[in-house]
């Protein structure tokens, strides 16, 4: 596929469309264990799927969350728009639950020619080291002030660029579409009020510089420990506490080992559905418009539950009785957060004023 060809047909992809996008799921996967740092908890869905034309091309689609969730809730939406714009022609074989490793395991697989998976759902920060620097801007601390906020960059300009960027370095992987799945939050095992009470404890982060550069700046200490250990590590005081958004918080049952949660909105969790180039190269032309056009109606459609289906979790686990602790006013924990800004913008300063100044 020529450059000039991808560019275009990228471009078309970010262009959301705002109609209406409701629907019935349409996807049968296993359950399983994530172990990655946004997926976990086992969830069984009982569904149907599309009955596939006798030449149908399966694509092997991985999410290291439950289908219950937001980003779940997403993908089974991708996957039902593209069987059905396709007529059965392309199958989305959607496996939820970590049951195909973790976030980076996945895009390894999909950069090292394994074939076991085509697309993927991840955490749009996952791409810092699959030829996407760009993408280290969307997860720096208080970036986003709003929901809004974020949807001004993902359906403008500006998202192509981000998009285009890992396949433009020839890194094999071609972005289709954005979607967010709530603030995160930090949780911890002891109750704390303020950014006063992170002053020592141990909060887990994942293998990632801005994560450890934000808790190290609110005087925690940055503690590295997988996802899939998580639950335990909170449950024997390996660490102290960690963050997530509130769906995620949920759905993996971090309520039960550590019950508190302060609404410190430190990051929007902003996704994105990639594609590896040997998969996308398999379509027609067709077929990949297919594709691009669901990505549309799966993108509208995460903007229209997201903040619905986070205000329900949030409400539940208050009368389940969480100790949830709002945060009025950031401003201590924006100038705590300043160093990590600074050291994560290097030589991309102007572009990360253009992602502030669409706020």
């Amino acid at each position: 596929m020529k450059k000039k060809l991808l560019s275009v047909m990228l471009c078309a992809a970010m262009v959301v469309s705002m109609a209406a996008c409701g629907g019935t799921a349409t996807t049968d996967t296993n359950s399983g264990s994530g172990s990655t740092d946004n997926g976990g908890a086992s969830t069984t869905t009982e569904a149907t799927t599309t009955q596939p034309a006798a030449d149908a091309i399966t694509l092997t689609m991985a999410e290291v969350n439950p289908l219950d969730t937001i980003v779940g809730q997403t993908d089974q939406k991708f996957k039902e728009e593209v069987e059905s714009r396709s007529n059965g022609s392309i199958i989305i074989d959607l496996q939820a639950s970590g049951v195909l490793g973790s976030e980076n395991e996945v895009l390894d697989g999909m950069l090292g020619g394994t074939g076991t998976v085509d697309i993927s759902r991840i955490s749009a920060f996952a791409l810092t080291s699959y030829g996407g620097e760009k993408s280290k801007l969307l997860s720096l601390p208080y970036t986003f002030v709003s929901r809004e906020h974020f949807w001004n960059f993902a359906e403008s300009d500006l998202a192509r660029e981000f998009l285009e960027e890992p396949s433009e370095n020839g890194t094999g992987l071609i972005g289709l579409f954005y979607g967010e799945e709530g603030f995160r939050h930090f949780f911890t095992k002891d109750p704390v009020s303020g950014i006063e009470d992170f002053k020592g404890k141990k909060i887990r982060v994942s293998n990632d510089p801005v994560m450890v550069g934000l808790v190290n700046g609110l005087g925690a200490n940055a503690t590295e420990v997988s996802f899939g250990e998580l639950y335990s590590a909170l449950q024997t005081g390996v660490c102290d506490g960690a963050e997530q958004p509130i769906a995620n918080y949920k759905s993996n049952a971090f309520d039960e080992v550590a019950p508190n949660m302060i609404l410190d909105g430190h990051t929007l969790g902003a996704i994105q559905v990639v594609i590896s180039v040997d998969a996308w190269n398999k379509l027609s032309e067709e077929q990949q418009n297919i594709l691009i056009e669901a990505g549309k109606a799966a993108g509208a459609y995460n903007k229209s539950i997201s903040a619905d289906a986070e205000n329900k979790v949030l409400e539940e686990l208050k009368a389940s009785g969480v100790n949830i602790v709002d945060v009025p006013d950031k401003s201590a924990w924006q100038e705590a957060t300043k160093q990590v800004i600074a050291d994560n913008t290097k030589g991309m300063e102007e572009l990360y004023q253009k992602l502030l100044d669409l706020q």
